[in-house]
């Protein structure tokens, strides 16, 4: 069995959890910035998320973080909504919302162009599709994005 990185690790102790209030994991990072390390968890529910939501989930899955101990070095537990111009990461995120305006960045430029804006058509085999202004498809390998985030969110997709 391959060896889990610390973050499918804090997903496995979490996920329980965070379904038990009802909650969907969307992302969790594990990263150092200037000193201190972040174990943060966004979340997300039909109908938005609130503060109440982020406190209930740390209080819930404090305790079994530290007895699990999946994270060597000290850091700081960070519980917090998407938000409304959410990353799409995974491939649920991707099928969730095609139909919807994004706006995705490139590793390198295409033509000089590193932004794009439009529509997410399609996402299948790593590919994001996405229609733009001009009408005009492209498609980009998501290996080759620095990201791809909603764009103009409407909050009715959040009810």
């Amino acid at each position: 069995m391959a060896k889990q990185n610390t973050v499918q690790k804090v997903e496995e102790i979490v996920s329980p959890y965070a379904k038990e209030l009802s909650l969907e994991i969307w992302d969790i990072t594990f990263k150092k910035e200037g000193s201190e390390w972040y174990l943060r968890i966004f979340i997300d529910k039909k109908g938005g998320v609130s503060i109440d939501d982020c406190v209930d989930l740390t209080h819930a899955v404090s305790k079994p973080l530290d007895e699990a101990d999946p994270i060597a070095q000290n850091y700081i537990l960070e519980v917090s909504s998407p938000g409304v111009e959410r990353e799409l990461k995974r491939d649920e995120h991707f099928k969730r919302y095609i139909g919807s305006p994004v706006m995705l960045r490139t590793i390198r430029p295409i033509d000089g162009v590193r932004d794009f804006s439009g529509t997410l058509v399609s996402y299948e085999e790593k590919k994001i599709t996405l229609r733009l202004p001009d009408e005009k498809e492209m498609t980009f390998d998501k290996k080759e994005t620095n990201f791809v985030k909603l764009d103009d969110f409407d909050i009715k997709d959040f009810v």
